[in-house]
């Protein structure tokens, strides 16, 4: 066992001593010594039970005949910081939860890893851990919290940001907003819609990284608890059959993941996170993957925010193996899993047992997949956006430029009624390291979606939007303002064209007059200069 160059031997007597004073015992140091990363803390409510989760893998741990030893990350509330600095805050802490689990596993020599997460950057930031250290590793998310209700509609944490919108429109008092405030998020887990954390939840379990039906089995639910024990015991196993990361992390898994993904109508960060951690399986998963197997797997389930659904709605349909069974003849379904089986053997006998939520390939919500990668003279590079929340108005959108320089800058300018009817709102500086850290902006998004304006006006920006985002928003412009991309030249009044189906984001401008403006742009100096953002200055997926 890897563990035996710190237990094994007369001259390891020094480090037996050390484990003894834990309360270990001889048997115990003998037996495969297991980390347990958990991302506990009492500020996120995703993250909130899962010091009862970390009891119950301990419990699996021990039973199945392990040592566990538990130790914590951070995790960030994207909720909470999104709309203020603390949002450049959220991306670069999926690095430092990666570093952090490195760290402890090859410190201490762990013989097997246990992954405890649920956030946005949490469940990559591990997952990236694991793939990079390649040791018999699995993760449990700890689930989606239940939807909330207000006035008898189904509501989430995306519908606040949306009902600012609406008061400032008048369509909402604020009297009702504190009624809603009081009822969208009922309890501990993920927020209850097809958001990043939920998404990548899904894809963990699509990839073969966590066992079935984890992805959407509830925060608060006994099975989940069930499932925690049973990935504890099964840690122990993977240790014996040495079944590691690399293994199950291959190109072919990644590309079942993101079929599932399209299929979900999931977030756009997963364009982010399913390269970074492909790059630390040593793999490259460039953006136009996404594209070509959108354009070949529809968007089957239709889940908040762009649909009704939440997540509680795709557990009882079936979860996870009910949409990969309905997928089977678009995915590769002999590759090995955690669960010590095939992809195939998995999702054999799961069942759609409600095809309002996961409607079959011959009927599907969209054709095409819930992501498109646009690229043009605006993003040369490619940029991103969630065609599942996409009014079919704006499948094609041509109108004029309101640049601004921030997100606060633009925020000032959506409250202030200054967003009308066919306007295309830039917010650029706000890229990986314009940003720095490219935050994720809700808010813009969501105020213009509450004034019912989503079907009319499109965001563009090298920032990100957030999982919960709907409408015509296009992120990750690349290459960003900060670097001298073509959307730093841009100007008020500029005429923008989005053209989903034919993939293409442009301004009407010459090749001459862009070539001027981009040699007349003069750089800017960074916003942040010291901190651990001042350290954030590649690409997150570089």
């Amino acid at each position: 066992m890897r563990s035996d160059q710190i237990k094994k031997g007369t001259e390891k007597a020094p480090h037996r001593a050390l484990l003894k004073s834990l309360g270990l015992e001889d048997d115990d140091i003998a037996k495969p010594l297991i980390g347990i990363a958990n991302s506990y803390t009492n500020i996120v409510p995703g993250h909130i039970h899962l010091r009862v989760i970390g009891e119950a893998v301990k419990e699996g741990v021990l039973s199945a005949g392990g040592t566990p030893f538990e130790f914590e990350t951070i995790a960030v509330c994207d909720g909470i910081a999104m709309g203020h600095d603390g949002m450049r805050y959220s991306l670069p802490s999926r690095e430092i939860i990666a570093d952090s689990v490195e760290i402890m596993l090859q410190a201490h020599s762990l013989d097997g890893l246990v992954m405890i997460s649920n956030c946005d950057k949490v469940t990559p930031g591990m997952l990236m851990a694991a793939a990079r250290v390649n040791i018999p590793s699995i993760m449990v998310t700890g689930g989606p919290m239940a939807a909330g209700r207000h006035r008898g509609k189904k509501i989430s944490y995306s519908s606040m940001p949306e009902a600012l919108g609406q008061v400032a429109a008048g369509k909402m008092t604020e009297g009702e907003l504190c009624e809603m405030e009081e009822n969208a998020c009922p309890g501990c887990g993920s927020c209850s819609g097809m958001f990043t954390a939920n998404t990548m939840a899904c894809l963990t379990e699509a990839l073969g990284m966590s066992l079935p039906y984890c992805g959407t089995s509830l925060a608060n639910s006994a099975f989940k608890l069930r499932l925690a024990r049973g990935t504890g015991k099964q840690i122990v196993k993977l240790i014996h059959d040495d079944l590691k990361p690399s293994q199950i992390l291959t190109k072919e898994a990644f590309i079942n993941a993101i079929a599932v993904d399209m299929a979900l109508g999931g977030s756009t960060n997963t364009t982010l996170h399913l390269p970074a951690i492909a790059k630390e399986a040593g793999l490259t998963l460039p953006l136009s993957t996404f594209d070509e197997i959108g354009r070949e797997v529809p968007h089957l389930c239709s889940m908040i925010p762009s649909g009704s659904y939440a997540l509680e709605d795709l557990d009882a349909a079936g979860g996870v193996p009910a949409v990969m069974n309905e997928l089977k003849s678009l995915l590769n379904l002999k590759l090995p899993t955690v669960s010590g089986r095939t992809v195939g053997e998995n999702i054999k006998n799961a069942q759609v047992l409600d095809r309002n939520v996961i409607r079959p390939l011959t009927d599907p919500v969209h054709i095409e997949g819930g992501i498109a990668i646009l690229t043009g003279n605006l993003a040369p590079k490619g940029s991103v956006i969630k065609t599942a929340g996409v009014s079919p108005k704006m499948q094609k959108h041509t109108g004029p430029a309101k640049v601004y320089d921030s997100e606060k800058e633009a925020l000032t300018a959506i409250r202030g009624n200054q967003i009308k009817e066919g306007d295309v709102v830039v917010i650029r500086y706000e890229g990986p390291r314009g940003g720095p850290g490219m935050p994720e902006m809700l808010f813009p998004t969501a105020i213009i979606a509450g004034m019912g304006l989503s079907e009319s006006v499109a965001l563009i920006t090298d920032g990100r939007f957030s999982g919960a985002t709907r409408g015509g928003s296009i992120g990750h412009v690349a290459p960003e303002a900060f670097d001298g991309g073509p959307i730093a030249v841009l100007k008020n009044g500029d005429t923008i064209t989005i053209d989903i189906p034919n993939r293409n984001l442009s301004v009407e401008l010459s090749d001459k007059e862009l070539k001027a403006r981009l040699a007349a742009w003069k750089p800017r100096e960074p916003k942040i200069k010291k901190g651990v953002l001042s350290r954030y200055k590649p690409s997150p997926t570089e």
